[in-house]
Formats: C-alpha cells, sequence, structure tokens
C-alpha cells in the first residue's frame, strides 16, 4: 500500500512539474489574421515541444500596444507589428524585434460590391474607404493606395468601422464603397464581394509582423526564444508543402471553415511580393521594415528618426538566417 501511495504522488509530483513548465506565447490577432496561423500548425504538429519548447497556449490580443504589453507580462516570446515596438521602445521600454515574420502585405485585399461601378483605384475619388482604427494599419495602406493611385488622401472620405467584421458589414450595407480586409476574412468573403486589388498587387513588400522579446527574457529564456523560432520555421515550411492539412489545422482555432481555411493557406503560401513571400522564416528583411515605418509615420503613429537595425538582434537565429536581406 505504502509502495503504491508512493507511486501516487511521485506521479503527481511529475505532472505538477509539468504543468509548471508549460508556457504561452502572445500573438497579435492571433484566431483573426492570418500572420498567426503558423503558430496554430506548430501547436498541433508539436513542433514546439520537438524544439524544447513547452508551448500548450497562446494569447490572443487585438494587435498593436497590446500584443506588446502581453509580451512585456512574463511572456517570454510575443508576436507584434514593428510600429507598435518602435512605440514601445520610444517610451523606453527594453525589448528587442528577435525574428521577422511576416514579410508582406499579401493578406490584404481590397473589397467591393460585385456590381461597383469602382473598376480601378483610380475610380476611388470621391468614394468612402474603411479602415479599422485611427493609426493602424488599414488606415495607412489606405493612404498608400490613393497615393498609388495618383490621388490625394483628400480626394475619398477615410470612414473609421472599428474593425475588420464591420468594415464588411459597412460594405453590404453600402456605408462604405470599399473594404479593405484580410485573410481568412478576404476567402471567407469573396463569393459575396470582388476584389479590387490585392496587398501584393498595390503595394511594395511591407514587414507586417515581427518576434519580439524583453531583455530579461532574451537574458534567460535564450533557448525557448531559439525553440519557437525554430518551431514557427518548421511550421511554415509544412504550409508550403501541405497547405490543405495545413488549412484544416487552422480552420478550428480561427473558427472558419476548413474550405475557407484552406483557401486561405493556399492565397497565402503561392503569393509573391516582388519576390518575396507572405510568411517569412524568421530572417530579417530591413527594406521592408523600413518601409512599414514611414507608412506608420505618413498616418503619425510614429515620429522621429527610427534605425531599425538597433530594434532587431540576430542572436536567436539559426545560423543559416543571421544575414539579413537588405
Amino acid at each position: 500500500m505504502h509502495r503504491i501511495f508512493s507511486l501516487y504522488i511521485a506521479i503527481l509530483l511529475a505532472a505538477f512539474a509539468s504543468d509548471a513548465l508549460a508556457e504561452n506565447i502572445a500573438v497579435g490577432n492571433y484566431g483573426s489574421s492570418a500572420n498567426g496561423m503558423p503558430f496554430a500548425v506548430a501547436l498541433e504538429k508539436g513542433y514546439f515541444q520537438q524544439e524544447g519548447a513547452n508551448v500548450t497556449g497562446i494569447i490572443a490580443s487585438e494587435g498593436g500596444g497590446t500584443s506588446v504589453r502581453n509580451a512585456m507580462a512574463g511572456v517570454a516570446y510575443g508576436e507584434a507589428n514593428p510600429g507598435a515596438i518602435a512605440v514601445a521602445i520610444q517610451q523606453g521600454a527594453d525589448i528587442k524585434i528577435v525574428s521577422d515574420n511576416v514579410l508582406t502585405i499579401a493578406e490584404f485585399a481590397w473589397l467591393v460590391k460585385k456590381d461597383s461601378p469602382i473598376k480601378t483605384i483610380q475610380d476611388l475619388k470621391g468614394k468612402k474607404i474603411g479602415y479599422t482604427n485611427p493609426r493602424s494599419t488599414s488606415q495607412a495602406l489606405d493612404i498608400l493606395m490613393l497615393q498609388k493611385a495618383g490621388l490625394k488622401p483628400e480626394d475619398a472620405e477615410l470612414v473609421k468601422t472599428g474593425g475588420f467584421g464591420p468594415m464588411v458589414a459597412a460594405l453590404e450595407l453600402g456605408q462604405i464603397d470599399c473594404a479593405p480586409v484580410t485573410e481568412p476574412l478576404w476567402s471567407k468573403s469573396k463569393d459575396k464581394f470582388r476584389v479590387l486589388i490585392t496587398g501584393a498587387e498595390a503595394l511594395p513588400p511591407l514587414d507586417n509582423v515581427v518576434g519580439m522579446a524583453t531583455a530579461d527574457a532574451m537574458k534567460n529564456r535564450g533557448d525557448f526564444i531559439r525553440a519557437i523560432i525554430r518551431a514557427r520555421r518548421r511550421a511554415v515550411e509544412f504550409m508550403i508543402a501541405h497547405p490543405d492539412e495545413a488549412g484544416d489545422i487552422v480552420a478550428k482555432p480561427f473558427n472558419i471553415t476548413p474550405e475557407v481555411a484552406r483557401s486561405a493557406v493556399r492565397n497565402l503560401t503561392t503569393s509573391l511580393t516582388q519576390g518575396v513571400p507572405y510568411w517569412g522564416d524568421g530572417r530579417f528583411h530591413l527594406s521592408g521594415m523600413k518601409r512599414i515605418i514611414e507608412v506608420q509615420k505618413s498616418v503619425g503613429a510614429l515620429t522621429g528618426d527610427i534605425d531599425v537595425t538597433k530594434m532587431i538582434t540576430t542572436e536567436f537565429l539559426p545560423d543559416d538566417l543571421k544575414k539579413s536581406v537588405e
């Protein structure tokens, strides 16, 4: 009896130890926007554990500063947009960008109604274009797209909708004439609306999402950070090789049908913006990062001189990814 009791206690202690080592990571817009899909694949395929990181959950946020705050609140690795990280650094946060994760805005598409008279981006003059929130990426991209069309921001009316879901509803109700949306909402809406232009067609590579860590995590959790980067890289490779299986995996955490998920994954794994893929393997693409910083400046989200090379560290990347692309 004593031996059985001792064995029971040992099993409990082992379980408690395992739970204590289990960790979460923070991923902006996880479950709603395509940037975080590789983490869903890595979780389901067991890549985190295989690489030495016992990740059992992913903390979702609305992106931007929320994701940065989550990562600064005890999470060893987080994913956010470079602009939000730059703001935090300007405000004194001791953080660094440790991997380059999403290299383009290929997940964006500008939708119009199927019977809309808008046929080209030049036709947006005098029209209403939606964006999520002030100083958001969608607002900045709307402005860039108007400039590409040879128009000024004041040539169209930019309308705040508060989110991508409400934006589609506003388009359907005729409250706006054009709506920028992201995958997987794009694939979900493609039978109802017409794509005016895609992000890959409209704009050059713009660094969209990066991995980040605090100084404390970099000092004390370096192996964990390296394991996350390796696991995510494997997930991206799997998604490219097996897009339909990857779509089936991401369907549940993203609350979409397998058909929509497969469409989104196939779209983004085959998309190239001037030769640059959507999901990166971690290697830094400095030109795209510099461009997105300038985009954020254009809507007032960032001010002052920002040197992106001082925001990053290649310390945690695999050796074959340490050399940055200019």
